[in-house]
């Protein structure tokens, strides 16, 4: 399943049952899983590990070095999970010394063409960067996440898990779990309620979800009484533990 214009490098650890398209590079530190697909022309090189049955196409280029000047050749890597869909022209770099020294990217994930993922990035599973969806370095996307076309993301920012960013957004602060963001500089605008209905939520839990919402976003309480409130008046569930840890645990501010 290997084309025989392919190139792979001595050294490259490829497993069983692999489509490699024509023209397509893999480097020596590469490592690739049982039933991924790479199309024509794509790249993957430095220490970069992928998993199995991920979809890589054409003109994808996967591992390459930092675009940070701090970089000097450090033996850092990326890791890629399961099941992974990487459409064309996606780029995705390694990490840096500074930043852990690795990208990560778990599994079943969508980054539709021309998106990008940069250095020392932690990305969790079931995320989508919609076509030209830009991650700068150091951020961490939490599962079913959702980057609309052309949005961007500044460096050391945190997205929440079920965060839906409207097309065109700039994110320069942390977005809370469950919420809406859009506009430059992105701001909360609402919770996710159609994308959380989809994935199960109860009725009970979205009424306490808006609840926590509203303490946050439509109260003049300041965060750490939002926070307090939300902990001692709300009932217990693991999915209000993750929103408020997720605020008190906050670097870079929220977009409210």
């Amino acid at each position: 399943m290997i084309h025989p214009t392919a190139i792979i490098a001595p050294g490259a650890q490829l497993a069983e049952n692999l489509s490699i398209g024509p023209y397509a590079v893999i480097g020596e530190h590469v490592r690739i899983g049982e039933g991924t697909s790479i199309g024509a022309h794509a790249v993957i090189e430095g220490r970069t590990t992928i998993g199995r049955d991920n979809q890589i196409f054409q003109f994808a280029a996967i591992g390459a070095i930092p675009q940070d000047l701090k970089f000097h050749g450090e033996q850092t890597t990326l890791v890629i999970g399961d099941r992974n869909k990487i459409r064309e022209f996606t780029t995705l770099h390694l990490g840096t010394e500074d930043g852990g020294g690795e990208t990560r990217v778990g599994d079943d994930n969508l980054f539709m063409a021309y998106s990008h993922v940069a250095h020392d990035c932690r990305i969790d599973h079931h995320v989508i960067l919609a076509n030209g969806a830009t991650l700068a370095g150091h951020v961490d996307v939490d599962h079913h996440a959702i980057l609309g076309g052309l949005s961007a993301v500044h460096q050391f920012t945190r997205i929440g898990a079920y965060v839906m960013a409207s097309g065109g957004s700039m994110i320069a602060q942390d977005i809370p779990p469950y919420c809406i963001a859009q506009g430059d500089r992105a701001q909360v605008v609402g919770l996710n309620l159609v994308g959380l209905k989809r994935q199960g939520f109860s009725a009970d839990l979205l009424r306490s979800i808006k609840q926590a919402y509203k303490l946050v976003f439509r109260s003049n309480l300041k965060l750490e009484e939002a926070i307090r409130t939300i902990e001692t008046s709300l009932a217990a569930t693991p999915e209000l533990q993750v929103f408020s840890d997720f605020l008190k645990n906050s670097v870079r501010g929220l977009a409210r």
